[in-house]
């Protein structure tokens, strides 16, 4: 049986590799975002109520909105936790007790494969779609508004849907692919076939949740998908000034790279932490309890 949001959010680590790296962040969007772990704890914060009585309506509500299936809170959830795993190669559990230690990343170059540039470019790509879909999902409106999701991007997105696609642009795109990634998404999917979409582990997971009717289809979303938020991640880049050394500069206060070994991090990172579907869990939390607040 799957676990219930509470659990989800009970469950949520206050420490580890995930949240060390979303931390090292807060350079790019000072103050957004707290780790807010624990379900009566995550009301508390988001509502600033005290009364236990109230709190209890809010997450019993809150509750029953998530286990109703029409709603879709639980198909963005699958979304997250799959987009995350399929690219997950080492568990966490075989760095866990490196947490709070500085990370030699030798030590772990010869269990890594970085990424070619295509599959980097399309898992970047195929993670930014899951978040449209899993928005849309989750505000019950159709998957392919991609209209709706870039507004609420550029005016609403704050916490940890702000944090989750800040580290897209970082940890897939500039760490892996450096400052000109945007050019390089671009043109990738500009030359990418059918085939070659079908043939990638990530969209096989996720394709029937891929708004289209073919292959074809679902690609020319994927690239009106990217179209669509390329401007924004550009901005947020030239806003902050943002550069691959820059971010692994950060990142560098608890793993230890050389230079020259980007790519070695990006996935390192991409097996290491699962920062889609903690975040997720934490969008899906605020959504449920800020709209169960409105029901009551």
């Amino acid at each position: 049986m799957s676990k219930t949001i509470y659990e989800l959010v009970d469950d949520l680590p206050e420490r580890n590799l995930t949240i060390f790296a979303l931390n090292s962040l807060d350079f790019v969007i000072p103050g957004q975002w707290q780790n807010l772990t624990g379900f009566e704890n995550t009301i508390r914060e988001i509502t600033g109520e005290t009364d236990e009585a109230i709190i209890q309506q809010i997450g019993d509500r809150a509750v029953w909105l998530y286990n109703d299936k029409s709603q879709g809170y639980q198909q963005a959830l699958w979304l997250y936790q799959t987009i995350d795993r399929a690219g997950s190669a080492l568990g966490s559990a075989a760095l866990a007790n490196k947490v709070g230690e500085k990370i030699p990343l030798l030590g772990f170059l010869n269990r890594l494969t970085p990424k070619a540039d295509r599959a980097q470019t399309l898992d970047l790509s195929l993670k930014l779609v899951v978040e449209i879909v899993a928005y849309c999902r989750i505000n019950g409106i159709p998957g392919d508004s991609i209209g709706d999701f870039v507004a609420a991007l550029v005016d609403n997105y704050t916490g940890p849907s702000l944090m989750r696609m800040s580290a897209l642009v970082c940890f897939d795109g500039l760490i892996p692919l450096g400052t000109n990634f945007l050019s390089q998404v671009e043109t990738t999917l500009n030359n990418l076939s059918p085939k070659a979409l079908e043939d990638n582990e990530s969209y096989q997971r996720i394709h029937d949740s891929i708004p289209g009717n073919s292959t074809t289809g679902k690609l020319e979303f994927i690239n009106r998908s990217f179209e669509s938020v390329q401007g924004w991640m550009g901005d947020l880049v030239r806003d902050r000034d943002l550069t691959a050394e820059k971010v692994a500069d950060r990142l560098s206060s608890f793993i230890d790279f050389s230079e020259g070994k980007l790519d070695y991090l990006a996935a390192f990172l991409d097996v290491s932490t699962n920062y889609y579907e903690h975040t997720g869990i934490q969008t899906l939390a605020r959504s449920l309890i800020e709209r169960a607040v409105a029901e009551i």
